[in-house]
């Protein structure tokens, strides 16, 4: 292939695109200036445009992924592409370094897991910036930008040294392999995982960390997600489980599952099991799972020492009156009690006594600290209630203050992360660690995940399955990963959403609109088409001129992605249309039917009421699809047509922010379910459950209950395109 560009302006994307796939060009800066560049293929074809030729040896290339491994990631690739001539406008370079950092702080590549021509479409934006971009890359103003822009300069040296000297020497560009001994090194392969999409191998040389985690060193990150076994994963949660793997992979270390099961009143086997479940739909890969409750005779062996050593006390206050003295900073009358006393009321709380029943063992911290959680705070309660995986073995319980900062010493946790909403508790943690003899396991705190119109309190949501609000913990209402992939979501927008918003501080309130329209751009190059009409009022239009005898089409499903199959359409002269169709055609007028061409509309039978019950029309298929204001779709009557029955959900609370002191019963949506009968074609028979699919003109949904029986509809679910929902009140 040969090619032609103008001297001063040569194609720096695709030139370096085909250093790196290893694609041969002969380059002839032979074209006059203000030409746009030329590709000359083998067969004598012609492309023209920097952008169409860096798309084409893409999609030539033998480099996986190299232009996307799916319609989604190549869409985004083509975004980038489109987007790196903003580097070269002065007033908004800087506004675009800024854009492309924040999107890199959680992110290795522009699309995808591995290096693609997004990558080398701004890389060499970047570089032919020249002494512009220099002077910000040596400073620390984006540090990430910064970071990948080395990484693919120290990976790919070797294919980019003749291409920088070549074209980008006269621009001050600088050669990248002085600073490569500042970035820590990581393994030339790293499996950064996994079938769902959290991420995929990559091969990288070199690669900078943010200094995001507290004395993290590579390779010794090991870290911890511990979820409590009383509800199913919810959006919160999976930020959580996320984040402590995003980091974990970020300094190849490790992460395990713990799950902390101190509350027999709450906990079950069933919650374990779907958590676990949830935990493998996000692709959370864990390197073990361990429970709180494998490690109780040694949390009790703890309490009786801190008890021996002064620094715990069995207490007796009632709680209210415990809970006010703390408030006001009140000492326990139990506070001074002996050793021995306080060693004889733990045997008592033990062995599940009367008289251990009313105790409780505190820590013995400070009563004056200004941050109320070090005011003595409880460590263990009895609890008479079975536990789920030792039975009755166990009369008392530690609280998740006492067990945690334990736990996680105990198991080499290096980082512990934890949502900013226990910032308040971090410095109890802290001193409990200190008071118990253990190294300290550094805090990092990222802002809880909060959503309009959502509840993420399990006890909350817990109220809505025991008074029947909700079928179960999967609802498509309920915000947890089993309701919203039931809804339609796909896990991969969850995890691009959930990591867009990166370990950050700060407090937000998300909107679903952005979740929604993430996965829409996953489901829309790629579901198959479908058409539907509404079954109330729905009219017949019948075509005088149109087939006696029924025929059948074969159509593409989706006629821009030949991976969602063909379809078999029926065409007759008796064709079904939605009501509001009908009622918006005029007399005369001309319309488009769908996959087949125009119609004229010559009489509208009304009944008395004026509604329209029947229309009938002529075929016009020489007419023009561009001049029909209607474009219709439409199904063949017949008796293969199957029924339907569509479904439309709405938040369950009416309010988009609930304060902390609100009951939200008094907010609670009293119809958050609605039910649509309709007839969809005859290949919908063959759908299943879990199929994502386009109504068309009436949105995406996801099949729930497929065909059983000819009796039984299959029920479709609505999955929202991330356009405003307004909420019933």
């Amino acid at each position: 292939m040969e090619l032609q560009f103008a001297a001063d302006s040569p194609p720096l994307q695709a030139i370096a695109a085909a250093k790196i796939a290893t694609i041969s060009l002969n380059v002839k800066p032979s074209l006059p200036s203000g030409s746009p560049p030329t590709l000359l293929l083998e067969t004598g074809k012609r492309l023209y445009g920097a952008n169409v030729i860096i798309r084409y040896i893409g999609r030539i290339s033998s480099l996986p992924g190299f232009y996307g491994r799916d319609a989604y990631q190549t869409s985004q690739i083509d975004e980038w592409i489109d987007y790196a001539p903003t580097f070269s406008s002065g007033s908004e370079f800087e506004g675009a370094c800024s854009f492309v950092d924040e999107y890199l702080l959680l992110n290795t590549f522009l699309a995808g897991f591995s290096l693609s021509v997004a990558d080398i479409a701004v890389w060499t934006a970047l570089a032919g910036a020249g002494l512009r971009w220099e002077s910000l890359r040596k400073s620390n103003k984006y540090q990430n930008l910064v970071r990948w822009f080395n990484s693919i300069s120290a990976e790919y040296d070797a294919q980019l040294s003749e291409f920088s000297s070549t074209y980008l020497g006269k621009r001050g560009f600088a050669k990248v392999a002085a600073s490569k001994s500042k970035e820590p090194q990581a393994s030339n392969s790293r499996s950064n995982a996994v079938e769902n999409g959290v991420h995929a191998t990559e091969t990288a040389g070199t690669r900078a960390f943010e200094v995001d985690l507290p004395d993290a060193e590579v390779g010794k990150v090991k870290l911890r997600f511990a979820p409590e076994p009383s509800g199913y994963l919810h959006l919160g949660h999976s930020k959580a489980a996320l984040l402590n793997q995003y980091f974990a992979e970020r300094y190849k270390g490790q992460v395990i599952i713990r799950f902390d099961d101190t509350n027999p009143d709450k906990e079950s086997s069933e919650f374990v099991d779907n958590l676990l479940k949830d935990i493998e739909t996000l692709g959370i890969k864990y390197s073990a799972i361990t429970y709180t409750s494998d490690y109780f005779p040694q949390i009790m062996e703890m309490a009786e020492k801190l008890i021996q050593e002064g620094k715990a006390y069995v207490d007796d206050t009632p709680r209210e009156k415990m809970q006010q003295e703390r408030m006001d900073g009140i000492e326990s009358r139990c506070r001074n009690n002996s050793v021995e006393e306080n060693l004889n009321l733990w045997k008592e709380m033990i062995t599940g006594t009367e008289r251990g029943l009313a105790c409780c063992l505190r820590g013995k911290l400070d009563m004056q600290d200004p941050n109320k959680s070090l005011r003595d705070p409880v460590y263990y309660r009895c609890n008479l209630t079975p536990h789920h995986r030792i039975g009755a073995k166990y009369k008392v319980y530690p609280t998740y203050d006492f067990c945690c900062p334990f736990v996680d010493a105990v198991e080499g946790i290096t980082h512990a992360l934890r949502s900013s909403e226990y910032h308040d508790r971090n410095d109890q943690y802290y001193r409990i660690q200190t008071d118990m003899g253990f190294r300290k396991v550094h805090i990092y705190e990222f802002s809880r995940l909060n959503m309009v119109y959502t509840l993420l309190s399990k006890r909350k949501l817990l109220w809505f399955v025991q008074n029947g609000k909700v079928e179960s913990w999967d609802d498509p209402r309920f915000p947890t990963v089993q309701g919203i992939v039931r809804r339609g979501l796909k896990i991969e927008a969850l995890i691009q959403f959930i990591l867009e918003q990166g370990a950050s501080k700060n407090l937000n309130l998300m909107e679903w609109d952005k979740l929604w329209a993430i996965n829409k751009k996953i489901i829309d190059p790629v579901c198959p088409r479908h058409t539907a009409v509404i079954e109330e009022g729905r009219v017949l239009l019948i075509l005088t001129d149109g087939p006696k005898d029924p025929f059948v089409r074969i159509l593409p499903k989706h006629k821009k992605y030949e991976g969602a199959g063909e379809k078999a359409v029926t065409y007759s002269n008796r064709l079904w249309i939605d009501y509001a169709d009908a009622e918006a055609i005029s007399m005369n007028e001309e319309v488009t039917l769908k996959d087949w061409g125009n119609a004229i509309v010559k009489e509208i039978k009304k009944d008395e009421n004026g509604i329209v019950t029947q229309l009938v029309g002529v075929l016009h298929l020489e007419g023009s699809v561009k001049k029909t204001k209607l474009k219709l779709t439409w199904l063949s009557d017949g008796n293969e047509l199957v029924r339907l029955t569509l479904v439309d959900f709405d938040y369950l609370i009416t309010k988009k922010k609930l304060e902390e002191d609100e009951d939200f019963t008094d907010v609670v949506n009293p119809c958050t379910r609605t039910e649509t009968s309709a007839l969809g074609e005859s290949d919908m028979r063959n759908l299943k459950r879990g199929d994502v699919i386009q109504l068309e003109r009436k949105g995406y949904y996801r099949c729930d209950v497929p065909l059983i029986r000819p009796s039984k509809p299959i029920v479709l679910f609505a999955i929202p395109d991330g356009k405003q929902q307004t909420v019933a009140k």
